[in-house]
């Protein structure tokens, strides 16, 4: 059977009860989906509280080792340190991270306030420019969201083997720009690489928007990815892509004129891919457009806006990618017995923009992990977050990051956020027994 990657938009019950979240989310899913089809990400894009509307890639006739919705609770939480997971999910139009890396300001100043960050590419790559801070890993988002669901765990690596698959293309100024980009990086940063292996005819990326409006598509054709990777397992830690991403021609100029009001058209279907690699494979991946023709690549679209520059000066986009896979940590499933590393007993709070509502969330919220939202990171989805059922001082929403940091600065401290804020309630006084029944003044 032809395998692919696509996405489904369902409704399903909200399952928000006492017990059996993930359960009754895997159920739910199931009933939507055929006998060949594995659920690779999942979001909810609108919610309230009876229905929740779903955007969840597939990958079709194939199958992935375990469900994306296992979930094991973490016994404790360590506190010898203070690490925070940063995310901004690829395709749903975020002000903050929704371009070419323009979230990596922020990222750079959550990675100072704690001792650890966790974040994935669409936070930090910028096609040919990243800044990645040192107490940083750098991560494939389905990796954090499993880290998160309790059945995984990272563990720091001094570089990785990079396998880079290239797209032979038909133009091979594109191609030949792709292998100089690798062979760049082994010069500059000292990037070990195994192998490029030049994929002709490729397998074929279309990205495309959903009925929500988030940024998707389809992948065909990755049986060929399989086979290349069946056939090197062991000899590579980690995965490199470059290959075109087919989008509607219009799209191309309208991106860049609608300065920001237009969801970037290729993360979506990035996403899938790599979601669907790390998956199978339990390595780091990451992927990078290649420029469909060099009539694209000479479109002359001007000065355009800030948080999409880096896309207009880059030619292949690869070396963020190139640059965050050498040190990306090594991935452990629960079912090893490895103790080491960073599990979802080190995770000390989750920051996410407003109203992102999917695994890592719902995961934050049954760890009992705490969970900032930053409204001023406007999005498309519509998920009002302060409905979920929260613990008592787990949920903090926050006007922006610079207000985010000073959440995060309170928790390392151990200090309630609401005590730097006026006015400044009294503690709650309760009475109890017969003979405690005097007020007390200012109550």
């Amino acid at each position: 059977m032809t395998e692919y990657l696509t996405t489904q938009s369902i409704q399903v019950q909200a399952p928000l009860g006492p017990t059996g979240l993930f359960g009754a989310l895997q159920t739910s899913v199931a009933k939507w989906l055929g006998p060949t089809e594995a659920p690779i990400r999942f979001a909810v894009t609108q919610s309230n509280e009876e229905t929740w509307d779903c955007d969840v890639n597939v990958h079709v006739g194939g199958s992935q080792s375990e469900s994306i919705f296992r979930f094991e609770r973490r016994a404790y939480e360590d506190t010898t340190s203070f690490n925070a997971v940063m995310l901004v999910p690829t395709g749903i139009g975020a002000e903050v991270g929704g371009h070419a890396g323009d979230a990596s300001p922020a990222a750079n100043l959550v990675a100072s306030s704690c001792d650890l960050m966790i974040t994935h590419p669409n936070v930090l790559n910028a096609s040919d420019l990243i800044h990645i801070p040192s107490n940083t890993h750098y991560v494939e988002g389905s990796v954090i969201a499993k880290v998160l669901m309790g059945t995984s765990r990272l563990i720091p690596v001094r570089s990785n083997r990079l396998l880079v698959i290239v797209q032979a293309h038909e133009d091979r100024l594109f191609t030949d720009a792709a292998i100089n980009a690798v062979n760049a990086a082994r010069a500059y940063f000292g990037l070990q690489t195994t192998e490029v292996v030049m994929v002709d005819p490729s397998f074929k990326m279309n990205g495309d928007y959903g009925p929500s409006g988030s940024a998707g598509g389809t992948v065909k054709g990755i049986e060929q990815i399989w086979e290349i990777l069946d056939a090197r397992l062991g000899g590579f830690d980690a995965v490199a892509l470059a290959s075109v991403i087919e989008i509607p021609s219009h799209l191309h100029s309208s991106y860049y004129y609608q300065e920001g009001d237009l969801i970037n058209p290729w993360g979506g279907v990035e996403a899938m891919l790599t979601h669907a690699i790390s998956l199978k494979y339990g390595v780091p991946a990451a992927h990078s457009p290649m420029f469909e023709s060099r009539e694209v690549a000479e479109m002359d679209v001007g000065v355009v806006d800030a948080r999409m520059a880096a896309e207009v000066i880059s030619v292949t986009f690869f070396q963020s990618v190139l640059r965050g896979l050498q040190r990306s940590p090594s991935i452990v499933g629960k079912e090893t017995g490895i103790q080491e590393g960073l599990g979802a007993e080190n995770i000390s709070c989750l920051i996410i923009p407003d109203g992102c509502l999917g695994l890592p969330t719902l995961a934050a919220l049954q760890q009992g992990i705490k969970v900032i939202a930053v409204r001023e990171n406007s999005n498309i989805m519509r998920n009002d977050l302060s409905k979920l059922p929260w613990e008592e001082g787990q949920f903090f929403p926050v006007e922006n990051y610079w207000e985010a940091v000073g959440v995060t600065n309170c928790l390392k401290m151990g200090i309630d956020p609401h005590s730097v804020r006026r006015p400044l309630r009294q503690a709650p006084v309760t009475y109890y027994g017969q003979g405690a029944m005097v007020p007390v003044r200012g109550t």
